[in-house]
């Protein structure tokens, strides 16, 4: 049997934040604003994840009213929430990401970023797909503003 999830989430970027991206620092002026370390790569990645096998999504496990979660390393949630996936009968086949930004360019970070999400997950880095966008000046998106992803996931049962 096979599932699968799809994930997204949208951060508002802010000076006076670093700027953290599928689990890696990206240096940049402004960074995303949000309740935790606010890695919009990763929330997105396990909202995929916890809808592929079911078990709600990133603020059913992690309210963003809870101070145990204030500045949170996205890379300690999303392990929190891949035990409950591997709990539930799933292991992870592969992921497609979709990261629109105007700003920076993150191109130069693909590769890290896959490797990150990888290495979380258990994965071969050939199964993480991360494909930077922009959004042609277009919205808050395409005006430097903010940060949105997209993510698919394949779970198989174990």
């Amino acid at each position: 049997m096979i599932r699968v999830g799809l994930g997204y989430d949208f951060h508002r970027l802010v000076e006076g934040r670093r700027l953290v991206l599928g689990g890696i620092e990206i240096p940049h002026e402004k960074g995303l604003l949000g309740h935790s370390d606010a890695d919009v790569v990763l929330h997105a990645v396990i909202d995929a994840f916890l809808g592929a096998a079911n078990l709600g999504d990133i603020g059913d496990l992690f309210p963003d009213d809870d101070a145990a979660f204030k500045d949170a390393d996205s890379r300690e949630l999303l392990k929190v929430a891949m035990a409950k996936v591997g709990a539930a009968g799933w292991k992870a086949a592969n992921i497609d990401l979709n990261v629109l930004a105007e700003r920076p360019k993150l191109k130069p970070y693909k590769e890290a970023m896959r490797a990150s999400i990888a290495d979380l997950i258990g994965l071969e880095v050939d199964a993480v797909s991360v494909k930077a966008k922009t959004r042609e000046g277009l919205g808050d998106v395409g005006r430097g503003e903010a940060i949105e992803v997209h993510c698919v996931v394949l779970l198989s049962k174990v």
